[in-house]
C-alpha cells in the first residue's frame, strides 16, 4: 500500500503545472537512442562497431573506423499508441509523427604514408544530430469513480485557506475552480464558514485525454583517430536540445443526468518546456584480432542550464443551466537539471565478410539526477529522486548478415525500469528488423522498430484521495529510412 501511495503521488505531481519535479528530471534524463536506420535495425548496438554516425552518441570512438567521408540523412515515421484500462473501462488513442532521427557528416583525412612514419592512419571530424528521445504520444483514460472526485483533492488543499487568498496562493487550479463555482462556501450549524462543491463525492464518470509531443535531439561535434587499425579513439561534445509540449483535459461528467445542479466540468492544462544542455563523451575501440572488437565509452552528466517551463490552465463548469469558464495566467519558471553519467561496455564478433553479432551494456544511475534553481533549493524533489529511482543496466543486441549487395539486420534492446523496488514498471523493450542496399558510394537502409512498455498511471492523488491505477500499455512502431553518401 505504501508503494502504491508513493507512485500515485509521483504521477500526480508530474501533472501539476506549476512544479518541476522528479518525473520531469527522469523524462529529460532518459535516452532511447535513435539515429540511422542501420543502427536502429540492430538495436542500437554499435558501441564496438563504429563507422556509423549513430555511434557518435554512444561510443564516439566509432568515428575512428571511418575510412572515407560520409553524409547521412534519416527521416522516419513514428506511430505511438496508448491503451488504458481504468476501473474496468478501456480507452485508447494514437499519434503519428514525421521527423528526422539523424543527419550528419563525417570528414575523413588519411595520413600520407610516404611523408611520415607516424602510426596514425586516419583522422576524422564529424558534425550533425542524432535523436535520443521522442515524446510523441496520445492517450485516453475513462472510467467510473464511485468513491471520490478530483474536486475532493481541491477541497483538501483549500480547507484552511481564506477565500480572499485563493487567487494569490493557487492561481492555476483552486482559483479557476472557485471562479466557476466548483468551490463555494456555506455556514455550518456552528456558524463557521466551510468549503463545499456541487460535484458529488463519487458516482461520476472520469475522463482524461493527453497529447504530448517534442523530442530530445543531440547536436554533436566529434573527433577521432585510427592508430594502426588496432586502436580507435574518439570524443564528442554533445549539445542536447529539449522540446516538450503537453496538452491534457480532465473531465468529470454526470452521464446519467441524475445529479441535480451538476452536468460536467473540465480542467485543461498546457505546458511547454525548452532547454539546451552540454556533455562530453569519450570512447575507445580495440580490434585485437580480425574476429573481435571491444569498446568502452564514458558520458559525463549532461548539464541543462536555464530550462524554461511555461504553463497555463483553464477550468469550465456546466452546473445546471449555468456555464462558466476561467483561464489562469501564464506561469513561467527557469531551473537547472543535471542528468546521470553513463558508462557503456561493448563487444562485437565479426564473422568474416558474411556477418556480425554485437552487444552494448549500459549503466545509468538515476538517483544522481538533480534539480536546482537560484530561488528554490528543490530539497524535497531531490530527496524523492534518491528514494524513488535506482541504477539500471540497459542491454542492446544486434546482428547483420551480408548477401551480395544486401544486408539483413535484426536487433533487441532492453531499457530497464528506473523505479526502485518495482515501484512501477517503466521497462521498455524494442525489437527491430531492417535491410540495406549498398552500391559503390551510395547506400540506402530501412528499419522498423517496435517498442513496448507497461506502466501504472494515477489520474490524481492527495493525502486522502488516490484513484485506482489506470493500467497502460504503450506501443510504438518506428519506420526509418537512411540514405548514405560516401565521398
Amino acid at each position: 500500500m505504501k508503494k502504491i501511495a508513493i507512485l500515485a503521488m509521483l504521477i500526480a505531481f508530474a501533472f501539476t503545472m506549476n512544479a518541476q519535479n522528479e518525473i520531469d528530471a527522469l523524462r529529460f534524463s532518459q535516452s532511447f537512442y535513435q539515429g540511422t536506420a542501420r543502427s536502429m535495425a540492430m538495436g542500437g548496438a554499435f558501441g564496438a562497431l563504429g563507422a556509423d554516425f549513430s555511434s557518435l552518441s554512444t561510443n564516439p570512438a566509432g568515428i575512428g573506423l571511418f575510412r572515407s567521408s560520409e553524409f547521412s540523412l534519416s527521416p522516419g515515421l513514428l506511430n505511438s499508441k496508448t491503451a488504458s484500462t481504468y476501473n474496468g473501462m478501456f480507452g485508447d488513442d494514437f499519434r503519428s509523427n514525421f521527423a528526422f532521427s539523424n543527419m550528419g557528416i563525417v570528414l575523413t583525412n588519411k595520413v600520407n604514408e610516404n611523408s611520415t612514419k607516424t602510426p596514425w592512419k586516419f583522422y576524422q571530424f564529424g558534425f550533425g544530430m542524432n535523436r535520443t528521445n521522442s515524446f510523441n504520444q496520445r492517450s485516453l483514460i475513462q472510467g467510473d469513480n464511485n468513491d471520490h472526485s478530483r474536486i475532493d483533492v481541491f477541497l483538501d488543499k483549500v480547507w484552511n485557506v481564506s477565500p480572499s487568498n485563493i487567487e494569490d496562493q493557487f492561481p492555476f487550479d483552486l482559483y479557476p475552480a472557485w471562479y466557476v463555482y466548483l468551490l463555494d462556501t456555506v455556514r455550518n450549524s456552528d456558524g463557521d464558514l466551510i468549503y463545499t462543491s456541487p460535484v458529488p463525492q463519487g458516482g461520476i464518470r472520469q475522463y482524461e485525454t493527453t497529447t504530448t509531443w517534442g523530442s530530445t535531439n543531440e547536436w554533436l561535434f566529434s573527433g577521432g583517430a585510427n592508430l594502426n587499425d588496432v586502436v580507435f579513439l574518439g570524443a564528442t561534445l554533445g549539445l542536447p536540445y529539449v522540446r516538450y509540449f503537453k496538452e491534457s483535459t480532465f473531465t468529470e461528467k454526470d452521464i446519467n443526468d441524475e445529479i441535480d445542479g451538476f452536468d460536467e466540468w473540465n480542467f485543461r492544462e498546457t505546458i511547454e518546456t525548452r532547454g539546451m544542455g552540454i556533455n562530453l563523451k569519450l570512447g575507445i575501440i580495440v580490434w585485437p584480432v580480425d574476429w573481435l572488437r571491444l569498446g568502452a565509452s564514458f558520458h559525463t552528466p549532461t548539464y541543462f542550464a536555464e530550462m524554461q517551463d511555461s504553463w497555463y490552465t483553464s477550468i469550465d463548469a456546466r452546473l445546471g443551466p449555468d456555464f462558466n469558464r476561467k483561464d489562469s495566467p501564464t506561469g513561467e519558471y527557469q531551473y537547472d537539471l543535471t542528468t546521470p553519467l553513463r558508462a557503456i561496455g561493448s563487444a562485437a564478433i565479426i564473422i568474416g565478410k558474411s556477418g556480425l553479432i554485437s552487444a552494448d551494456y549500459e549503466f545509468v544511475d538515476y538517483t544522481k539526477m538533480r534539480l536546482r534553481a537560484p530561488d528554490y533549493n528543490f530539497t524535497s524533489e531531490n530527496d524523492a529522486i534518491r528514494s524513488s529511482f535506482t541504477s539500471v543496466y540497459n542491454l542492446r543486441l544486434g546482428t547483420e548478415w551480408r548477401v551480395s549487395n544486401f544486408n539483413f539486420r535484426g536487433g533487441y534492446a532492453l531499457y530497464s525500469s528506473p523505479y526502485i523496488n518495482d515501484l512501477n514498471d517503466g521497462q521498455l523493450t524494442n525489437i527491430s528488423l531492417g535491410v540495406g542496399y549498398t552500391e559503390n558510394n551510395f547506400a540506402i537502409d530501412l528499419a522498423w522498430v517496435n517498442g513496448t512498455k507497461n506502466q501504472d498511471y494515477y489520474l490524481y492523488s492527495s493525502e486522502n484521495y488516490t484513484t485506482n491505477a489506470a493500467k497502460q500499455e504503450l506501443t510504438s512502431n518506428h519506420f526509418v529510412v537512411t540514405t548514405r553518401f560516401k565521398f
